[in-house]
């Protein structure tokens, strides 16, 4: 059963300078955390005397458009992340609610459980995501449908078959590493989980470029990365050691 538990609101007032819309954050914590390696969702590691979600988290919640947080999370963690919330000091509407199997089906829970006019989606497991690069996925959705942030790739990126026989290489100039956060047209992005919910994608953007979207990728640094394993937190502590604003 999918349920929402609301934390709490606390009126802001008009804040959103984006044509009026309401926007809600989506930051996805319901992974298995398999490769991570400790048994544990990734997402209670400390990094420097804070949850990894909790970056995510405040970055979101003093974000100048976004107007609700929703938290996708498994059911046995939604008590580790009530605490969580109860500790930080937040001025949104906070939902939990259970995710799924998969990405896609976490996200299809939350959007389906909101009414927003546009959804951000972000990894809870990308703790130093910065405001420009949400406020400019936001600002970019004046003029299209779908919006990531993304880095150019540094190697050279080869297809293969499912032999491992390379069957084309890619202009290096042209191919992106695809990050988050992912910002989209709700109602949009509802039609394309509908539509091919029986498709296997890694990111919500691949939804959209089924019906020949446009998807509009706005760069933003390799600081960004998202916690897969534990030389990843190594990075990250890190990179967050040298930027005293996190």
């Amino acid at each position: 059963m999918k349920h929402i538990y609301v934390h709490h609101i606390i009126p802001k007032g008009v804040r959103n300078l984006i044509d009026n819309k309401t926007i809600s954050a989506i930051i996805l914590v319901a992974g298995n955390s398999t490769r991570f390696g400790k048994n544990r969702n990734k997402n209670f590691e400390i990094l420097n005397e804070k949850t990894v979600l909790e970056y995510s988290l405040n970055a979101f919640d003093k974000n100048k458009y976004v107007d609700y947080i929703i938290i996708a999370i498994k059911e046995s963690e939604m008590q580790e992340v009530k605490d969580i919330i109860n500790k930080e000091q937040l001025t949104k509407k906070i939902n939990i609610v259970t995710g799924g199997n998969t990405r896609k089906e976490s996200v299809y829970n939350c959007i389906k459980n909101i009414n927003s006019d546009i959804v951000i989606i972000h990894d809870g497991a990308r703790p130093l995501i910065k405001q420009e690069y949400i406020n400019n996925c936001i600002e970019n959705m004046r003029e299209f449908k779908g919006v990531t942030i993304g880095v150019k790739s540094k190697d050279t990126i080869k297809i293969t078959d499912e032999k491992n026989i390379v069957i084309n290489t890619t202009n290096r100039d042209n191919t992106w590493i695809i990050q988050t956060p992912q910002c989209f047209d709700r109602d949009i992005l509802v039609k394309m989980h509908e539509k091919y919910k029986n498709e296997d994608v890694t990111d919500d953007c691949s939804l959209l470029e089924k019906d020949g979207n446009r998807i509009k990728i706005i760069p933003g640094d390799y600081t960004n990365i998202k916690i897969t394993t534990g030389e990843d937190m190594d990075i990250i502590k890190k990179f967050a050691s040298e930027n005293r604003n996190l």
